[in-house]
C-alpha cells in the first residue's frame, strides 16, 4: 500500500533544514552513493513510522541482512573473507551516518574477485568427467550450511550443486518423454494422425545433453553477473540498511523508481515488445498487437537485436551482450519520438526499423470481468483485479476505480445476479482506489483510520453516495492478497456488505508507504533515486491494524500457501500488531453469515476434489521443506519415481472443471478476431478459471446469498 504522499513543506523545514543545501553536485560514482547514504539515513531517522535507533544493535541486524541478500545460499565467499568482514559487524551504524563506503567496497570486490575464481572453478569441473555415481548429498537449506572453510569445500559444493542442476535436467527429460510416450499411445489407441517425435534418449546420451545444457547455463549466469554494474549492488546494499526497519521500506535507484511507475500506472512509453535475452544476445520477444513494433510490419519474434538507436541525433549503441534490462531502457522513451532498432533477421539480413514511441498498456494490470453461467440457470458477474493501480500524473490515467466501475456497468448490462470480486494475488497499490471501489458498491462512510507516527489519527470517508450495485457480492483473498486488498475486504467484512472467502487470513501488510525523492533535499539536479518509506498504518474501521494478522475470511478455504511460511508475520523486521479505538461506521446486515458458512462448509467436506486438493498442498509444502537431497544418479532416480507414484493420486485435478460457463461480451469476441494475443490470452484465462475450484464455490456461495437475501 503507498498513497501520492506530498510531505508537508512546512514538515520539511523543521527536522530537515540542516539537510538542505548541504551537499554540492557529486563528481564521481563514490561521491553519489556516499551522497546517497547520509541521505538515506536523515530521512529515515526523520520521516520513518517507526524510526530505529543507528547503533550497533541496529548495525548488526544490517550486518546479517546484508549476507543474507548477496550470498543467501553461501556459495560465493569463504570462510576467511567472512572473518575479515566479521570486523565491520558493529561499524555498519557509523558507515551509514558519515557516508562511508570502505565496507560495502571490500564485500563487493571480494564477491567479484570470487566470482571472477568460481567461474575459473567450474570450467574445470566442466572439462572432467563428472561421476553421478558417488554416494553424495546436497545440503538444501541455506541455515543449515555452513560457509566454505577453502577453497577445496568451494570447489566441492559448487561441484554438487552442478551435480544437482544436471540431475533435475535429466530428470526433466525423463518427464517429457513420458509425456510425449502417453500422447503417442493415446494417439495410436484412437487410431488419429500422428505428428508427434519421439526419439528416446539414452541414459549415456541424457546425462551428456544435461551437462552441455548445465554448462552453458552456468556460463550465461557469470556472465551476466559480470555485466552487472557495481553500483546495482549498492541498491543491494542500502536496502540491508532500509529493510532493517521495516520490510516495506527501500531503496530505489533512479531506473528501479522507473520499473516502479510502469508496474504501477500499467503503462509505458516504447514499442511494445518483450526484450529476451539467450547466450549473450538480445532478441525480440512476442509483439503487442497494435503497438508501434506490430505496426511496422518489419519486425518479428526472434529477430536479433544488433544496435538501439535512442535519439535521432545520437550513435546507435551496439547492444550485442549488454543486459536486456540496459537495452529496454535504450529502447523506451518520451511519447512521439523515435527509435530505430537494427536488426538480424532470421535469413540473415540486417534491417534498419524506425518508430514512433507510443503508450503501450499493460493490460494485465487493469481489472477485467467475466459473464459466469452457472449450473442453477443464473447468470453472475466475475470480477478480476490484479492491482489498485493509479496515474497520479494523468488525470485521464487509468485507475482501478474507474475499471471495476466500468466492469460493473457492462456486467449489469447482461443482467448478472451477483458479483464475485477476486483479490486473490493482489499485492495492493493506492490507498485511495479502496474507498473508490467501496463506494461502487455501498453508501459514503469511513473505510479506514491512518495513524502516522506522532500518533495523529485521520479518517478516510469514501466521496460516492450512490453505489452502482448493490447486489449480492463475494470477495476473494488469498495469502497473497496485501494492503489495499486488505483494506476493501476488511470494510466490506465489517460492514457486512460482503462476504469474505480463501484464505485462513490475507498476507498482513497494514502500512502505508511513501516516495521521497533523494536529490530534494541536496543543491543538484542529479538524480539520486528515491526511498520508499513507511509513513503511516492504517487501521480498519474496528480500530484494529491489519498488520501481521491481515483479514481473516467469513469462509475458509485452505490452498497451497497455507502451509507455506507466506506473509508479514514471518518477517523479521514487520512492525507489530496494535489496535486503536474504533470510527463510528452504521453495519448493514445484507445476509446471514453462519447460514453461508455452513451452506460451504457442508459442500467443501464432501468436496474430494478439495481434500485432494489440500493432500497435494501438505505434500508439496513437505517436500519444499526437505534440508538435502541425494546426488547419486540410481537414488536420485529412485527417489523421483517414489515422487511421482505419489503424485499419481494428484493427476484427477489436472482434468477437475468446475462445470462453469463464460461468456465474453460482443466486444471483447470482435476484438479477437483482430488481436491474435488477445485472444490466446483470453483463452488461457477461460481455461485457467474453468479449473478454479474456489471459484465454483465462491459462484455457489453468492447464488445462496441471492436466495437468502
Amino acid at each position: 500500500m503507498w498513497k501520492n504522499f506530498k510531505l508537508n513543506k512546512f514538515l520539511l523545514l523543521i527536522p530537515l533544514t540542516s539537510l538542505m543545501f548541504c551537499f554540492n553536485s557529486p563528481k564521481n560514482d563514490d561521491e553519489k552513493m556516499q551522497t546517497i547514504m547520509v541521505s538515506v539515513k536523515n530521512t529515515l531517522s526523520y520521516l520513518h513510522y517507526s524510526p530505529k535507533t543507528i547503533n550497533d544493535a541496529y548495525s548488526k541486524d544490517v550486518y546479517k541482512h546484508y549476507f543474507e541478500l548477496v550470498d543467501p545460499a553461501k556459495r560465493y565467499f569463504l570462510q576467511s573473507d567472512m572473518d575479515e568482514f566479521s570486523k565491520h559487524e558493529t561499524k555498519l551504524d557509523d558507515y551509514i551516518s558519515q557516508g562511508d563506503l570502505s565496507f560495502y567496497k571490500l564485500t563487493i570486490d571480494r564477491l567479484y574477485q570470487r566470482v571472477d575464481e568460481i567461474d575459473k572453478i567450474t570450467q574445470d569441473i566442466f572439462s572432467k568427467p563428472i561421476n553421478l555415481q558417488e554416494d553424495e548429498t546436497l545440503t538444501l537449506e541455506p541455515k543449515l550450511k555452513k560457509t566454505p572453510a577453502n577453497k577445496q569445500e568451494q570447489y566441492n559444493e559448487w561441484k554438487k550443486f552442478i551435480k544437482y542442476n544436471i540431475l533435475q535436467e535429466i530428470e526433466s527429460m525423463n518427464s517429457k518423454e513420458e509425456a510425449q510416450k502417453e500422447k503417442k499411445d493415446s494417439i495410436q489407441k484412437y487410431k488419429l494422425k500422428d505428428t508427434i517425435k519421439l526419439k528416446i534418449l539414452t541414459p549415456d546420451e541424457k546425462i551428456k545433453k544435461a551437462t552441455d545444457e548445465v554448462k552453458d547455463l552456468v556460463k550465461d549466469t557469470f556472465t551476466r553477473f559480470k555485466k552487472r554494474k557495481k553500483m546495482d549492488w549498492f541498491t543491494v546494499y542500502m536496502n540491508a540498511y532500509t529493510e532493517v526497519f521495516d520490510p516495506h521500506t527501500n531503496y530505489y535507484s533512479p531506473k528501479d523508481k522507473e520499473d516502479f511507475d510502469t508496474q504501477f500506472t500499467g503503462k509505458v512509453i516504447g514499442i511494445g515488445a518483450i526484450i529476451q535475452e539467450k547466450k549473450g544476445n538480445l532478441y525480440l520477444g512476442a509483439l503487442t498487437i497494435g503497438a508501434p513494433a506490430w505496426k511496422s510490419k518489419q519486425l518479428s519474434e526472434g529477430d536479433k537485436i544488433l544496435k538501439v538507436k535512442s535519439k535521432p541525433k545520437d550513435d546507435a549503441v551496439n547492444v550485442v551482450g549488454m543486459l536486456s534490462d540496459e537495452a529496454v531502457r535504450l529502447i523506451r522513451g518520451e511519447k512521439g519520438t523515435p527509435v530505430t532498432l537494427t536488426v538480424q533477421k532470421k535469413d540473415g539480413s540486417i534491417k534498419d526499423v524506425t518508430m514512433i514511441r507510443e503508450e503501450v498498456a499493460i493490460e494485465d494490470t487493469f481489472a477485467r470481468s467475466i459473464v459466469v453461467n452457472a449450473p442453477n440457470g443464473k447468470k453472475y458477474g466475475f470480477i478480476n483485479l490484479p492491482s489498485f493501480n493509479a496515474d497520479f500524473e494523468n488525470s485521464k490515467g487509468r485507475n482501478a476505480s474507474d475499471d471495476i466501475k466500468n466492469e460493473i456497468i457492462k456486467l449489469k448490462a447482461q443482467n448478472i445476479e451477483g458479483i464475485v470480486l477476486d483479490l486473490r494475488n493482489n499485492g495492493g497499490g493506492s490507498l485511495t482506489e479502496v474507498g473508490d471501489i467501496m463506494g461502487l458498491f455501498m453508501d459514503a462512510g469511513p473505510y479506514v483510520q491512518v495513524k502516522d507516527g506522532n500518533g495523529k489519527i485521520q479518517t478516510l470517508k469514501n466521496k460516492y453516495e450512490a453505489p452502482i450495485w448493490a447486489g449480492p457480492l463475494v470477495i476473494m483473498q488469498n495469502e497473497l492478497s496485501a494492503s489495499a486488498s486488505e483494506i476493501l475486504a476488511g470494510v466490506m467484512q465489517d460492514y457486512g456488505r460482503a462476504m469474505v472467502i480463501g484464505s485462513p487470513q490475507s498476507f498482513g501488510k497494514g502500512t502505508v508507504q511513501t516516495f521521497v525523492d533523494l536529490n530534494r533535499f541536496l543543491n543538484t539536479e542529479d538524480d539520486f533515486g528515491s526511498l520508499k518509506l513507511t509513513i503511516q498504518k492504517f487501521y480498519r474501521v474496528t480500530g484494529e491494524s491489519t498488520q501481521r494478522k491481515g483479514i481473516v475470511s467469513d469462509i475458509q478455504m485452505k490452498d497451497f500457501f497455507t502451509y507455506a511460511e507466506v506473509g508479514e508475520r514471518y518477517d523479521d523486521f514487520a512492525l507489530a500488531w496494535d489496535k486503536i479505538p474504533a470510527t463510528k461506521f452504521q453495519k448493514l446486515n445484507y445476509f446471514n453469515i453462519q447460514a453461508l458458512e455452513k451452506a460451504s462448509a457442508d459442500r467443501m467436506a464432501k468436496n474430494s476434489n478439495y481434500q485432494l486438493l489440500l493432500e497435494s498442498a501438505q505434500w508439496r509444502e513437505k517436500l519444499d521443506k526437505e534440508e538435502t537431497i541425494t546426488l547419486n544418479i540410481n537414488k536420485f532416480n529412485e527417489l523421483m519415481k517414489h515422487r511421482k507414484s505419489q503424485i499419481e493420486k494428484f493427476k484427477v485435478l489436472t482434468k477437475f472443471e468446475n462445470g462453469l460457463q463464460f461468456v465474453m461480451y460482443p466486444s471483447e469476441i470482435e476484438r479477437e478476431k483482430k488481436d491474435e494475443a488477445f485472444r490466446k490470452k483470453s483463452e488461457m484465462w477461460i481455461k485457467n478459471l474453468k479449473k478454479d475450484l474456489y471459484l465454483q464455490e465462491a459462484m455457489n456461495i453468492v447464488s445462496d446469498m441471492g436466495a437468502k437475501s
